[in-house]
């Protein structure tokens, strides 16, 4: 195993870290001067052709450190690109952040996602993209089909893998990299590294280098974070007290799609502009309430956690976890949604009186405790350290011919080293 060191890169602008003029100047006119530290890290090796296993928190850049060097490999004569992620909402907003530097150099690109048109889909091979960004239970239904072909790719990328080994899309993952060539540059980027994480490198990598810029399942590190204790029936007065109290934009996360909606219909009525994300909602809909959270449109967006990952919006001011997440790593994706870009950033946590050992589970995951504190709009109410809950980790378990798009390790690691796996 070789260790070696790129912490010269650190100061260093995407220049000098090896991004070419066209790119430059959309970056500069998006303000974008200098290279957050996983794309410090990431792209030079990336350009070179490396294997990498990227780990960082949510919202420190990873869609720019692999995006650039994907696009400025394929602009220099690679043949296709694969982005396979976890969410309809994540693959939209790869596809908006690389759609300029794409366009650039010529290069389509089609999103496959499920909940919509498998014929439009279909259409869109016929216009010759290059890169194809997919989740995999929609990349299947075209592979199934015969509809599409990833024998020219070139280039794997694996976002959000443990999100998406999380979402038990495990069968499907494995199904479409039996349809990759091995010979293959593969970069898998993911904020946790569990031992899923480290199987799949080892098996579908070759020799893969290890950036983590931060420790597996660090919290987002300008997020003020606290927890209220609260009893159930009281999180909706709660709720709304903090909203009348706070200014800026609001995500709420609910554990159920139940819980989200009964959450939109009491702001709604008490005047709260709110929208809603959840696996009920169609396609349409939940671009809708996104944009419209964006825009400002809706002040408040509610959410389950098929939002944790797949909400691009830097201004959120606050992020309230309604229900606690049944998974503490889930805890970290939440709060990410916060304190974006280099801002501060606030993550608020409800917990019932019996929820001790949740609490203590995420404080072991982010190593470091959360403030506790008493809200003065509710009595105060003791937590009861002796209980315990459980964890219910959640899991989610498509022939015209085929075209090639169209035919034709676990260690931690900071500061600026890598390792080789």
């Amino acid at each position: 195993m070789q260790t070696s060191t790129v912490s010269a890169r650190e100061s260093l602008g995407f220049r000098e870290i090896g991004i070419k003029p066209v790119f430059l100047k959309i970056l500069d006119d998006r303000k974008i001067s200098q290279p957050t530290p996983i794309q410090h890290q990431a792209i030079p090796l990336a350009l070179e052709g490396k294997d990498l296993v990227g780990i960082a928190q949510t919202g420190t850049g990873k869609t720019f450190a692999f995006g650039l060097p994907m696009l400025q490999q394929l602009a220099a004569g690679k043949k296709r690109a694969l982005i396979l992620l976890p969410t309809r909402e994540l693959a939209y907003q790869v596809e908006e952040a690389l759609r300029p530097f794409a366009s650039v150099v010529g290069i389509r690109m089609a999103v496959f996602v499920g909940g919509a048109s498998m014929h439009l889909q279909q259409q869109m091979i016929k216009g010759n993209p290059r890169i194809l960004i997919a989740t995999p239970g929609r990349l299947n239904d075209h592979l199934q089909r015969r509809t599409v072909s990833l024998k020219e790719v070139d280039i794997l990328v694996l976002d959000e893998a443990d999100r998406m080994l999380d979402m038990g899309f495990k069968p499907q993952i494995d199904r479409v990299l039996s349809h990759v060539p091995r010979v293959r540059q593969t970069l898998l980027f993911s904020a946790t590294m569990p031992q899923s994480i480290i199987k799949l490198a080892s098996s579908q990598m070759h020799l893969p280098l290890h950036i983590e810029v931060a420790p597996s399942g660090t919290a987002a590190a300008k997020v003020e974070q606290e927890v209220i204790i609260v009893q159930q029936q009281d999180k909706l007065l709660l709720l709304k007290s903090l909203l009348g109290e706070s200014e800026g934009k609001v995500l709420v996360f609910s554990r159920t799609k139940y819980g989200a909606k009964k959450i939109v219909r009491a702001l709604s009525a008490a005047k709260f502009r709110a929208a809603e994300i959840h696996s009920n909602r169609s396609l349409g809909q939940r671009r809708a309430a996104l944009e419209g959270f964006k825009k400002g449109a809706h002040r408040v967006l509610v959410a389950t956690d098929i939002a944790s990952r797949g909400i691009d919006v830097t201004d959120i001011a606050i992020v309230i976890n309604y229900d606690l997440p049944d998974d503490p790593s889930d805890y970290v994706h939440r709060i990410g949604r916060t304190g974006r870009a280099d801002r501060e950033g606030h993550a608020i946590s409800f917990a019932t009186p019996t929820q001790a050992s949740s609490i203590r589970d995420i404080e072991r995951l982010i190593r470091t405790p959360i403030r506790r504190r008493q809200h003065a709009a509710l009595p105060p109410v003791p937590m009861e350290e002796k209980s315990r809950t459980s964890a219910h980790p959640h899991q989610h378990t498509g022939r015209p011919h085929a075209h090639s798009f169209n035919r034709s390790a676990h260690r931690h690691h900071t500061r600026g080293r890598y390792r080789r796996r």
